[in-house]
């Protein structure tokens, strides 16, 4: 049987939501990614969340996110925040709280309300920011504790390990940037190893940001619950945000708070778009 798909987006960040069962007969999963996730000869999209129930008694199910390059991701906030309302829509799921198991650890999902047919509100928590460049990770010397405010090209730099790597820049406003092709050059710069994401983060108050982001592996892209975590993280490390913000992207807004127990949470939504069968 040919695979079935599920489409989603959180504000605009689509993906394909696949059951772990429905790939058996594929090879090749980053390969697979690549073809679907195109725009003009696949279904398009900006990754792949792939699903399947735990074998282990500490999480409810597995989620694994490939990039539309074919690159698996560590953690995607919207991608892992769109398979989670494909197991409500689907009734796989009936309990408000879901623990998730991911390469970067066990993630938990609230359900926090139903605004329309096929739309959650999620509370996710999406783990602990780590700022020295091992983690990361950079390639630089001396090794730094904390990667904050750091002199990068012609800007400053303040980067994390937010599930994945993230290079967060400050700016006045994006138009007098030509942020896209900064983004293009930093996410493959050679400090960065296994490449990183880059947030373009626009202060308007202590509790309001807005950003522009250049995803790894995926290019621009109206929002990011990763980079939205990182960007609003990097604000508040620089003290320009207090920890409880509103961040505005292209594609909506969501909300983050950064816990006193260190884990940085994210309230968003996700929404299905429509289901189909990968006939290629």
């Amino acid at each position: 049987m040919p695979p079935q798909f599920t489409k989603l987006h959180g504000l605009g960040n689509d993906y394909l939501v696949i059951e772990t069962e429905q790939l058996a007969g594929i090879d090749g999963l980053g390969d697979f990614a690549k073809r679907i996730c195109n725009r003009h000869y696949g279904a398009g999209g900006d990754g792949i969340a792939i699903v399947g129930k735990s074998q282990t008694d500490d999480a409810d199910f597995t989620c694994r996110i490939f990039n539309p390059d074919g690159s698996e991701a560590g953690l995607s906030g919207n991608g892992t925040r769109c398979a989670v309302a494909y197991l409500h829509y689907r009734g796989l799921w009936h309990k408000d709280e879901l623990r998730l198991s991911t390469r970067t650890g066990l993630k938990r999902y609230f359900l926090r309300g139903q605004p329309g047919p096929g739309k959650y509100l999620f509370e996710s928590e999406l783990g602990q920011p780590k700022f020295d460049s091992r983690s990361i990770p950079m390639s630089i010397e001396p090794p730094l504790e904390r990667v904050v405010n750091y002199p990068f090209a012609e800007f400053q730099i303040t980067a994390m390990q937010m599930g994945n790597p993230n290079c967060c820049i400050f700016v006045d406003d994006f138009d007098s940037l030509d942020w896209r092709t900064a983004g293009k050059k930093i996410e493959v710069d050679p400090r960065f190893p296994d490449r990183t994401n880059v947030v373009f983060v626009r202060v308007v108050d202590r509790k309001l940001i807005e950003l522009r982001i250049w995803e790894r592996g995926v290019g621009e892209t109206t929002a990011s619950g990763t980079c939205s975590c990182a960007g609003a993280v990097a604000a508040m490390v620089n003290d320009k945000a207090d920890r409880d913000v509103r961040v505005v992207m292209e594609g909506g807004e969501v909300k983050i708070q950064w816990r006193a127990d260190d884990q940085v949470v994210i309230t968003g939504t996700a929404e299905v778009v429509y289901s189909g069968q990968w006939l290629a």
